[in-house]
């Protein structure tokens, strides 16, 4: 509201000033007259001209200033005017912003691409209004999703623990409650780890440690931890890249990069399918590359697969808790390296990133 009540107090002071005006000039006016009324009974004693031409050549010229003084007046009033009329669309638009609503927008007040400063405060105001409607948007989405993801499992934990209670339960069934509770902590741990992982990251709160070390062990090493997926799905596995590839990065980051990466490319690619692995030296760096032959992604889940809690697969019929990507692009993002992104639906998505 600070805003509004320095608008305001704009506005009193113009209103002020201009009423100020007036009674300067009415008496300035009044003064004047005076001074020609004496300058003529000068000029009569002194050159003996007639008293009377004197008088109404002072007040022709009097009102001569009082007419170019009303015009004066004119056009401060339509100044204030238009400067008011400007400053009130702030007030109202700044009004509404602060009762929550962010939708609200003040409409351009002039055609043309030339603008003036009121054009330029506009223009920043609908920026700042945008950017506000998106951060509630994105708040709402984070609460949504983020309860979404915690009930899942929660429920999970609380239904195989209370069948687990139950008197007469058969060893193997005791079993498989017991995993399915392991399997939903463990998934409850990782969105709890992200979710900090994340915060660290966007918060610029994550030291960044780098040093020279070889990609290609470090690409290895992800690969065959997800050997017993690949090896499950019978899928086949294509690499190229050369032993002896070096970068200066931050290893431990770049870690999570391609278990990301990997996970997705194993997750959604159909049993029999393959997954390809290159990494190659390229014109401003190293080059990674991580494909698949899954479902592929549209033009329209392409813009969002890099936000939180975003997942291409609405069904959720794949586990993940949609923080991955996004992992990813605020890694790559403190390293300085960059990521695009090919997919065919149907035939696969190619994940590129490109180390400098």
């Amino acid at each position: 509201m600070k805003i509004v009540n320095s608008l305001d107090k704009y506005k009193d002071k113009r209103v002020n000033d201009y009423s100020m005006r007036i009674v300067l000039w009415i008496a300035l006016l009044l003064v004047y007259d005076a001074l020609f009324v004496g300058f003529s009974m000068i000029v009569d004693k002194v050159w003996d001209l007639p008293y009377s031409k004197v008088i109404i050549y002072c007040i022709i010229g009097a009102y001569v200033v009082a007419a170019s003084g009303v015009s004066v007046l004119a056009v401060w009033a339509l100044s204030d005017h238009f400067i008011l009329r400007h400053i009130n669309s702030v007030k109202k638009a700044a009004q509404t912003v602060a009762a929550g609503d962010y939708s609200v927008r003040i409409p351009p007040h002039k055609k043309g691409d030339k603008k003036d400063d009121f054009q330029v405060l506009f223009d920043d105001f609908n920026t700042m209004a945008e950017a506000l409607e998106s951060t509630e948007m994105l708040k709402k989405d984070f609460i949504s999703n983020i309860s979404h993801e915690l009930k899942t499992p929660l429920a999970a934990i609380q239904n195989f623990s209370t069948m687990l209670q139950s008197d007469g339960v058969p060893e193997e069934d005791r079993k498989e409650f017991a995993r399915n509770i392991s399997e939903a902590t463990e998934r409850l741990t990782t969105l709890v780890s992200d979710i900090l992982s994340l915060s660290r990251l966007e918060n610029r709160r994550t030291v960044i440690n780098k040093g020279e070390y070889n990609l290609s062990e470090q690409l290895t090493r992800a690969i065959i931890a997800f050997e017993h997926v690949w090896e499950k799905k019978n899928i086949e596995i294509q690499t190229d890249f050369d032993e002896s590839i070096k970068v200066v990065s931050d290893e431990n980051l770049l870690d999570i990069v391609w278990n990301n990466l990997l996970s997705n490319a194993f997750k959604f690619t159909e049993e029999g399918g393959a997954v390809r692995i290159t990494a190659h030296r390229a014109e401003g760096g190293v080059l990674v590359s991580i494909g698949d032959s899954g479902c592929g992604i549209t033009e329209q889940q392409m813009k969002h697969i890099f936000e939180k809690f975003y997942q291409a697969d609405l069904s959720h019929s794949t586990k993940g808790n949609g923080l991955g990507l996004a992992l990813v692009k605020e890694i790559l993002s403190l390293v300085g390296a960059d990521i695009t992104v090919e997919s065919t639906v149907g035939q696969g998505s190619v994940f590129s990133v490109l180390l400098k």
